[in-house]
């Protein structure tokens, strides 16, 4: 989008306004103080009186008053911000964020007594940092109350964040346009002249002016509506509790919506387009549910009268917890009782229960800064877990929550991975944080510590924190203070603010310790350096030796990095099913069992985020446990070897043939984590093979997955029947069965989609079973064309993901190609899909060549309008080039990346796809042969053992 020129008010004054300028310096010398010497420029040439990126601290808004028309028409908003402030010292500037905004006025109101009623301000904008500057012409005096007074006008935005343009086509083929807002992180100053930092918390009244046929709705419940000129409604909401700018929301649409109330009286709607309001019950339910239980589980009450929760058809991300208002994706509240699949309702419930965790981790309490995103996200991540196993337990959220662990642990093995808690100043850094290491280590982390503390210690600290900090912001150590001023139970007392100690336990009893517990400095070994730690076990007798280093890929040897975890590692041996547990926090330690066991398994239920190693014959009796009596540990404790003799093999501790070995035991797997487990460490080793001349050895790897999983994927049947996590274990079953060409799977899919097709797609196919019939249907040009023609008219959004999906394992390259060019023109294809469809055809083995050229000629386009360090840009790097596995490929990633500069050369996904290429083609060159022999070898004997 171009933004509109900057127009200055009074230009009669401006020979005054340049004497005022050359004062600044003197009136407010502290404004200059920086370790950068230059002196910025605003957009008109004039000296910028701020030179940091955050903006300074001692003008605080208090309240904002905020009047907004937007015209869906011209695709315009113009609107009026009051800002009460107060100066903690004198000062001349007032420095606030504004982008894409023009400025057609800006007054300064004084409160009574104080001189003139009102005075003009004068604008200077400097763009680098997004600011502007209102120059007052004598200082603002410290302590009293002042309001700024600014009109502005601007573009809705073309892009996902702002306040930007969303259309929907009716059943009747007619467009229609609505306007929303998305502004997390740095994108509320798009939409109105503000203090657009996290701690910069106000209270706000908005007003929104509309056409009749259209509805607003914003944080707060509407007050009145009153008719203006021109037959416009101006709608009042009442005013918000006091909050951080990236939590203001408004939309202004023809949505329809249902609505219930919960148990104490809080209002709550789901908003949708009108020709999917049918679709909004399930996720009403489940927001009702998800609000009483975090009601109860924070002992704090909802603090708002309502909570409302819309579905935008088009959203960059999943969803947005604005305070009374979260916004969503049509694909995670919509529920079509008839065509929405198992994984569909718990990523539905999953996402509401985020959102809304958030109304108290993020809303209520929100972190100071950007470096502490985590206090935001990770908790909230965790805290799905936590509410929705007790709230919809046949979802069985935990066979979801813990495979998010390993997700983590991919990204945090690399060295361009960071803390929890880390650095970060400008927007693109910012977006950056939005990533597996905030939300998903957060999350795991925090289990972690639910685990040591124990269940109710966890909550009484997580209570309190919320308690003392509501309506703050916090710092890292704020949570950790709080925390350790609650003692686990029994006979802990608080000795200082951050340490508990406790009386002296058995080291096989069921507590941690026999010291004191340092909340403090155990989490900050997590959450402010990176990685995680690799835990080698040696069993000597009974003496079991234990030992931590940094795991890191790329190196057969840990890094000298000093780094040191507080690990709290639980196990079971052979001898004993009872969990005992050891709090290791130095880099090495021993401890002494009762007896001489067999095998001894660390990390229980995967509550630990770390990998362990066992030496010796370790691995062996392990790996034989699983051939013999698999269900003697957990499921999550099966994945975990399964995970962890993979993450070895990359650092040269197992071997390859041993992994494998290991795997053969899933040939008896009936369950979801570690049949998903071995899938994840599966699937890539051929992926790799099919981006390079390797048909050969692909065809015969493939040939031994289907070989190893033939079993469990002939028992399932092809109906809607079992569990959520027996349902997408069937999808994903039947999916890779079909995709792989495996002929009763194919021929069955053949003649399911068939009989859709000679009904017109009006036929019902069981929804786990469709994405597979769907991926062989589109094998031929006339089923492709079918299935896009049914894309366009479905109004399911599970069954369009369906879609897209099988239109982009097609092998038919032109047909590829326009699927490329057509989502990212965004006609009938909408663009928030481009990045899923682009990654798709990335994996494609006949059409990665397309999506990597893709993403090269459009990359300014692409940061346009996804914006540069978002999840969506990572997500379109990661997805066209990290399986690469050749040193020509490597050179063609860093030679582009490199020669876009400061547009995309320092992003961490760029580092992290590079570090990927250079860890596939070390893991190639030293593994590829093996697996070659193995195969050839060893593998028909040792399923037949099987």
């Amino acid at each position: 989008m171009v933004p509109l020129p900057l127009k200055w008010p009074l230009a009669s004054m401006s020979i005054l306004f340049s004497s005022l300028l050359t004062l600044l310096a003197v009136l407010t010398p502290s404004l200059c103080h920086s370790s950068d010497t230059t002196s910025p420029k605003a957009s008109d040439g004039s000296p910028f009186p701020w030179n940091k990126m955050r903006l300074p601290e001692y003008v605080i808004p208090v309240h904002y008053n905020l009047m907004i028309h937007a015209n869906l028409s011209t695709l315009t908003f113009w609107g009026t911000t009051e800002i009460e402030v107060t100066a903690s010292q004198p000062t001349s500037a007032i420095i606030l964020h504004s982008h894409n905004l023009q400025i057609s006025k800006a007054t300064l109101r004084k409160g009574a007594g104080q001189g003139p009623a009102e005075e003009p301000l004068r604008v200077l904008e400097y763009l680098p940092h997004e600011q502007v500057a209102l120059l007052a012409l004598e200082p603002l005096r410290a302590g009293l109350p002042y309001t700024v007074v600014i009109d502005y006008a601007g573009n809705l935005s073309e892009t996902f964040h702002g306040f930007y343009k969303s259309t929907y086509r009716t059943k009747q083929g007619e467009v229609r346009v609505l306007a929303s807002t998305q502004f997390e992180p740095v994108a509320a100053r798009m939409a109105f002249p503000c203090f657009d930092e996290p701690a910069f918390k106000a209270s706000f009244s908005i007003k929104i002016r509309r056409e009749p046929r259209h509805v607003a709705i914003s944080n707060m419940p509407l007050v009145k509506s009153v008719i203006i000129a021109d037959g416009l409604v101006e709608d009042h909401f009442d005013v918000t509790v006091k909050m951080s700018t990236y939590l203001v929301a408004f939309i202004i649409s023809d949505f329809e919506s249902v609505s219930k109330m919960t148990k104490s009286g809080v209002k709550v709607s789901v908003y949708a387009v009108p020709d999917k309001i049918n679709q909004a019950d399930y996720a009403l339910d489940a927001a009702v549910t998800l609000l009483e239980f975090y009601e109860d589980y924070f002992s704090i009450p909802y603090p708002l009268p309502k909570q409302d929760l819309a579905a935008i058809p088009d959203f960059q991300s999943g969803a947005m917890e604005n305070w009374g208002l979260t916004t969503y994706r049509e694909s995670v509240l919509l529920f079509d009782a008839e065509k929405s699949s198992a994984s569909s309702k718990l990523s539905i419930t999953m996402t509401v229960s985020h959102e809304l965790a958030h109304q108290w981790f993020g809303n209520l309490v929100t972190m100071e800064w950007w470096n502490d995103l985590w206090l935001n996200e990770g908790f909230a991540k965790f805290m799905e877990f936590v509410s929705v196993s007790v709230t919809h337990p046949e979802l069985k959220v935990e066979d979801y929550f813990f495979g998010k662990c390993f997700s983590a642990m991919e990204v945090d093995a690399l060295n361009s991975s960071h803390p929890v808690s880390t650095p970060v100043e400008n927007p693109a850094q910012i977006r950056e944080m939005f990533d597996d290491v905030s939300y998903e280590k957060g999350a795991c982390i925090l289990n972690m510590l639910r685990e040591y503390l124990s269940a109710s210690v966890f909550k009484s600290g997580i209570v309190q924190y919320l308690q003392k900090y509501a309506y703050k912001n916090t710092k890292n150590e704020d949570l950790w203070n709080t925390m350790a001023s609650i003692c686990p139970g029994g006979d802990g007392t608080q000795t200082t603010d951050s340490f508990c100690s406790q009386s002296q336990h058995s080291s096989f009893s069921s507590h941690w310790r026999q010291e004191g517990v340092d909340v403090k400095a155990m989490m900050n070994t997590w959450t402010l350096q990176k990685g995680f730690p690799l835990i080698t076990i040696t069993v000597r007798g009974r003496n079991v030796h234990m030992k931590q280093e940094y795991y890191l890929k790329g190196s057969d040897s840990a890094p000298e990095t000093g780094y040191l975890w507080h690990v709290p590692l639980t196990f079971i041996t052979s001898n004993s099913d009872s969990v005992q547990r050891f709090l290791l926090k130095t880099k090495t330690d021993v401890l002494i069992l009762p007896e001489a066991v067999e095998w001894i398994k660390f990390n229980m239920g995967l509550n630990g985020y770390y990998i362990v190693h066992y030496e010796d014959d370790g691995w062996d009796s392990l790996s034989g446990l699983l051939k013999k009596t698999h269900t003697v540990i957990s499921s999550n404790d099966r994945a975990s070897l399964i995970n962890n003799a993979f993450q070895l093999v990359s650092i040269g501790k197992f071997s390859i043939e041993k992994a494998l070995d290991l795997t053969l035991y899933l040939k008896h797997e009936a369950e979801i984590l570690p049949v998903f487990q071995g899938l994840n460490e599966l699937i890539p080793i051929y992926k790799l093979m099919e981006k390079r001349d390797m048909t050969e050895v692909e065809t015969q790897f493939k040939a031994f997955l289907i070989q190893l999983l033939r079993d469990l994927i002939d028992r399932q049947t092809w109906m809607d029947e079992g569990s959520v996590s027996e349902q997408m274990l069937r999808s994903r079953l039947l999916l890779l069965a079909c995709v792989l060409k495996y002929q009763p799977c194919v021929q069955r899919a053949e003649g399911y989609f068939r009989k859709w097709k000679e009904s017109d797609g009006n036929m019902s196919l069981p929804v786990d079973v469709t994405l597979a019939v769907f991926a062989v249907g589109a094998q031929n040009t006339d089923g492709w064309n079918f299935l896009f023609n049914k894309y366009q008219s479905s109004l399911s959004s599970t069954e369009k993901s369906q879609i897209e999906y099988a239109l982009c394992v097609s092998q038919n390259k032109e047909k590829l190609q326009w699927l490329l060019d057509q989502s990212f023109k965004g006609d009938i294809i909408k663009t928030q899909e481009f990045p899923y469809i682009l990654t798709l055809i990335g994996r494609n083995p006949v059409g990665y060549p397309l999506a990597w050229q893709f993403l090269r000629k459009n990359w300014n386009k692409l940061v346009q309008k996804f914006e540069l360090g978002s999840p969506s840009i990572a997500h379109m790097v990661m997805g066209t080039t990290n399986q690469f596995s050749t040193r020509t490929k490597l050179a063609e990633v860093k030679g582009f990346f490199h020669s876009l500069k400061e547009s995309g050369s320092q992003l961490r996904c760029v580092q992290q796809t590079i570090e990927t290429i250079e860890e596939n083609i070390r893991w190639m060159d030293k593994n590829f042969d093996k697996i070659r022999v193995w195969l050839q070898h060893e593998k028909p004997e040792l399923l037949s053992r099987c």
